[in-house]
């Protein structure tokens, strides 16, 4: 792996200025549920439009930012993709797609354009051949393990304020799908072996790790069942998802390169796939310059609660700049969707439109400089930059940061709603609990500053289902075992209770002292299978007992083989 250095305290030129996006705020998240105008694929967007359901590998699951609480003047990015990994996806698991480029980028001046862009591509290092349908051939205990058959690589590049694209890191590692406790016996060696610090300070990692949201999503059997019976199981415990975080200095995000002037940033995670594909290709993709955006995300459940189904694939196409110029879904944010089906439901009354609270959540920030926003405080829009020109502002959605706001020693899941500032929605951390921060808001908690009482339980999942981290990447290892713990989840009034039936997990620690990832209990599953997977199906079905078969040879040879000793020469960390 060779590394570039990343840049150091550089200046940044004035550019055009424009703040805005702010809106990050508080309670925003709900907003998203709200609506978020022109909002953006949202974070917390597993399978949130028809395109990218079908296409998992591009799909952005959720986006998280965040000054680093134990590394002062750095903040971290997570962005997640590959919704609903099941640990036991085998033979091929789940790689990153090679044709695809995975983006972070960052508006810190409110023009809704990127001021920082970070890209990664990845590829395959792939040596089963026609020999062999494993992901390994034995355990593997470092990244370059001969046992490892299949692996990836990635490149980062970034450009800053328009510039050509820099190379900062080229054969980069990935961790690997974790295939289980025998094939991977000491996982967290391997987690530590793809972390990777650059010259400069910059801190990366690519690979797969639990997922990190938590939520119940029974809210779409009509708002959890009519009668908030359908909480408390966390849907996406004992599910993975692939990574990438990226700690920067913020001197390298920050307007001009001063966040004590500028403290506040946009941020927004995409995909791009080629305009035109090359389908039955084996093996890595011919690379093309000319890529198209296929999925976005900023806040979370924008696009899968606020924006209608008919813009969703379009919305996951556009970039922020063109958030204000669509009125369909901006009518959404001062006329949301959700309040009314709550109030149908629950007789919640609904707060009064035209809802300039969400407006300025999610379309100008938080802040003061606006003369119609009801909440009076600044928070965390770029209008708050002194170096911003306010004349250049664009409303738009994307999940917005202030640098200056302390690290709060006591984090509450509720964030700003919960008093806690350096929550969400001023920025996202892996602990905010995103649907119960989202359901209040558009039910007016940030206006009225008070919590509504009949929704306060929300949907009783308050915490991720495995413990995180205390430093970079943060996240907790991937799970190991079957989701459904190969019982299914039954049908009809048979099913596994909420309470009762779902095995809970222990936290776990994503620290490399760490255990493996504990298994998670009985979650509810989502196939969204298509035409193709139907297909792959009945050929499965076909080979079975050819598979069979060589599984029992392999089981027999995996027996007798012994062990040999570990390769020497894992992916060094490089030093500060």
């Amino acid at each position: 792996m060779t590394t570039t250095p990343g840049p150091a305290t550089r200046p940044r030129p004035a550019r055009r200025v424009t703040t805005a996006l702010a809106a990050a705020t508080c309670v925003a998240l709900a907003g998203g549920v709200a609506g978020l105008g022109p909002s953006t694929a949202g974070a917390s967007s597993h399978r949130e439009a028809p395109l990218v359901a079908m296409d998992p590998a591009i799909d952005n699951t959720d986006l998280y930012a965040f000054v680093s609480p134990e590394r002062p003047g750095y903040l971290t990015f997570v962005a997640n993709w590959v919704p609903f990994e099941e640990p036991n996806g085998g033979p091929n698991f789940y790689p990153f797609a090679t044709d695809a480029a995975y983006n972070i980028k960052v508006d810190n001046d409110g023009d809704a354009k990127p001021d920082a862009t970070f890209r990664w591509t990845f590829q395959n290092v792939d040596r089963r051949g026609g020999s062999t349908f494993l992901y390994n051939n034995g355990p593997v205990t470092s990244l370059d393990d001969e046992n490892l058959l299949f692996r990836q690589t990635y490149k980062l590049e970034s450009s800053f304020d328009g510039e050509p694209f820099k190379t900062r890191v080229t054969g980069g590692m990935v961790a690997p799908s974790r295939v289980g406790n025998a094939s991977m016996p000491d996982y967290a060696k391997l987690r530590r072996d793809a972390t990777t610090t650059l010259p400069g300070g910059w801190k990366v990692f690519a690979g797969q790790a639990d997922d990190p949201f938590f939520l119940d999503l029974r809210v779409f059997d009509l708002l959890y069942g009519g009668d908030l019976s359908e909480t408390g199981q966390d849907t996406l415990a004992g599910y993975n998802v692939n990574s990438i975080a990226l700690q920067v200095p913020f001197s390298d995000v920050a307007l001009r390169g001063d966040a004590k002037r500028n403290p506040v940033i946009g941020v927004w995670a995409t995909t791009d796939r080629p305009r035109v594909r090359i389908s039955g290709k084996v093996g890595d993709v011919p690379r093309s310059g000319d890529r198209v955006q296929v999925s976005r995300l900023g806040n979370p459940l924008v696009n899968e609660v606020v924006v209608p189904a008919k813009l969703k694939d379009a919305f996951n196409s556009l970039s922020p700049d063109k958030d204000a110029s669509i009125p369909e879904v901006v009518a959404r944010v001062t006329n949301p969707e959700l309040p009314q089906l709550i109030e149908k439901i629950y007789n919640v009354p609904a707060p009064p439109a035209p809802r300039q609270d969400l407006v300025e959540i999610f379309l100008t920030g938080i802040t003061t400089k606006t003369p119609d926003g009801p909440i009076k405080v600044d928070l965390n829009s770029q209008l708050n930059n002194q170096d911003v020109s306010p004349g250049r502002f664009q409303p738009s959605e994307m999940l917005r940061l202030n640098l200056s706001t302390p690290v709060a020693e006591s984090p509450n899941r509720l964030g700003v709603l919960g008093g806690d500032l350096q929550g969400f929605p001023n920025g996202r951390r892996l602990t905010d609990d995103a649907v119960d921060i989202a359901i209040q808001a558009v039910e007016g908690a940030a206006q009225s500053g008070k919590l509504v009482e009949a929704l306060a339980a929300g949907d009783k999942v308050d915490a991720n289902d495995n413990g995180f981290g205390d430093s970079f990447p943060y996240l907790a290892l991937p799970n190991v075992g079957a989701v459904n713990k190969g019982g299914g989840t039954g049908a009809g009034t048979g099913a596994a209770s909420d309470d009762g039936d779902r095995a809970t997990a222990s936290p776990q620690s994503a620290d490399p002292s760490g255990t493996p990832g504990s298994q998670a209990g009985l979650a509810s599953r989502n196939s969204g299978d298509t035409a193709a997977t139907t297909v792959a199906t009945t050929v499965a079905w076909g080979l079975a007992g050819v598979a069979a078969a060589l599984g029992t040879l392999l089981l027999v040879g995996w027996l007798r083989w012994r062990r040999r000793p570990a390769p020497v020469g894992s992916e060094p960390t490089q030093p500060l």
